[in-house]
């Protein structure tokens, strides 16, 4: 039979994450944008203790044990304050922690899984090259064998906890006559420390949007790493980056879901709280139109999600359903940031009120990990037969034995 009742379980961390960023991150959320400041300890402190940047890691590897809709749900309620504190979730807990769960060996696991999940290691996801975004054979950070150890030479850019993480998972070329053809059996994925020598971080500070996040560069200058934390086998790389963005992309599918409540939130108090011609603008037909289809964009974007996460708790394929999922919510998110902008008029258009910033902080996830116009190619080439879903050697575990 299928429920759309939440779980108690799924129903407390529900309730314990919205509290939590109602009480201890709303309040600050206006001034720390407006600072471009990234609030470590409140942020990340906060997290830590609840549990969330482990929530889904199984309790043998430090993590909470709750299964991937409590993933999705943590997301949700984040990005319902901010959208800076769900990309913590996206690239700490889905694109590397589910990564080295999925991917990892005993001792990567023990060594970095572990701390990651208990919150005493931040981790990141560096893929992104200035001349290699959505095309990913375009990166040119090479990883080249020398005994026991790889040598790292390379840039990356756009990399969220640039200047936070411990470590990130990184993919460079190991095999350079691969690169040259532009092969993607050339990649590999390394776990690259913060304090290996070489290694160097720079902000980025003339972002539009998420300026209360942590976004930067890092350059590897001969960084090397041991053989050890290479994550699966040589050339996997491309594979493994590919089964990260699922989980990344359900995370931002859930969060830009929070993104649209907010605006539906923000969208009703305001419009009965203001007054035109005598009346409440709640009153007038184009603003209930506009309310309307944040409602209707707000319930099929949930439904999505969670769907996906249904998917990864049976331990099944969810590419598709996650990449629709994503595509939906982000766009919808978007077009829900701008209405509740109109819905505001002039005081749309001001910091004073928080449709502004959700404005500003919508946009990034039409772009990034797949942009909104890749989604749509990729859904179109499933239903037209042209794309399908292959089994990878290593995939997402199911939840709780589920099979």
């Amino acid at each position: 039979m299928i429920s759309f009742d939440l779980t108690d379980e799924q129903r407390l961390l529900e309730q314990s994450v919205r509290e939590w960023a109602a009480r201890e991150v709303a309040p600050h959320i206006r001034q720390l944008d407006r600072e471009h400041h990234f609030d470590r300890e409140r942020i990340l402190g906060g997290m830590a203790r609840l549990g969330l940047l482990g929530v889904c890691v199984p309790q043998e590897y430090g993590g909470a044990g709750m299964d991937y809709v409590c993933l999705g749900l943590a997301s949700e309620e984040l990005e319902y304050v901010d959208t800076s504190l769900r990309v913590i979730m996206s690239v700490h807990t889905g694109l590397n922690c589910l990564s080295l769960l999925t991917w990892g060996t005993e001792d990567q696991k023990q060594r970095y899984l572990v701390p990651q999940a208990q919150g005493s290691r931040i981790a990141g996801y560096a893929l992104t090259e200035p001349g290699a975004g959505r095309d990913a054979r375009a990166i040119q950070t090479t990883a080249l064998k020398k005994g026991d150890r790889y040598v790292i030479s390379g840039e990356k850019t756009w990399i969220s906890l640039a200047d936070v993480a411990d470590n990130f998972l990184v993919f460079g070329w190991t095999d350079v006559q691969k690169k040259q053809q532009r092969d993607p059996s050339g990649i590999s994925a390394f776990i690259v420390e913060r304090t290996f020598k070489g290694f160097s971080s720079a902000p980025l500070k003339e972002k539009w949007g998420i300026l209360a996040g942590n976004t930067g560069s890092f350059n590897m200058d001969a960084v090397e790493v041991p053989e050890e934390n290479l994550l699966g086998r040589p050339g996997e790389g491309f594979k493994i980056a590919m089964s990260a963005l699922d989980q990344g992309r359900y995370t931002v599918a859930a969060g830009a879901t929070g993104l649209i409540r907010a605006c539906r939130d923000a969208s009703v108090k305001y419009a009965k709280d203001r007054k035109t011609f005598g009346v409440e603008i709640a009153q007038h037909q184009l603003v209930k139109e506009m309310i309307a289809k944040m409602e209707s964009d707000y319930q099929a974007a949930r439904l999505l999600w969670v769907r996906s996460g249904w998917l990864k708790n049976e331990g099944r394929r969810s590419t598709r359903e996650t990449g629709l999922a994503k595509w939906f919510a982000t766009v919808a998110s978007e077009r829900a940031a701008g209405d509740a902008v109109q819905i505001h008029g002039a005081n749309g258009y001001s910091d004073e009120y928080p449709v502004g910033r959700f404005y500003r902080n919508c946009k990034g996830a039409v772009i990034y990990e797949g942009t909104r116009e890749i989604h749509a190619i990729m859904q179109a080439d499933y239903v037209l037969g042209y794309r399908d879903d292959r089994p990878a050697r290593c995939e997402l575990p199911a939840y709780g034995g589920h099979k």
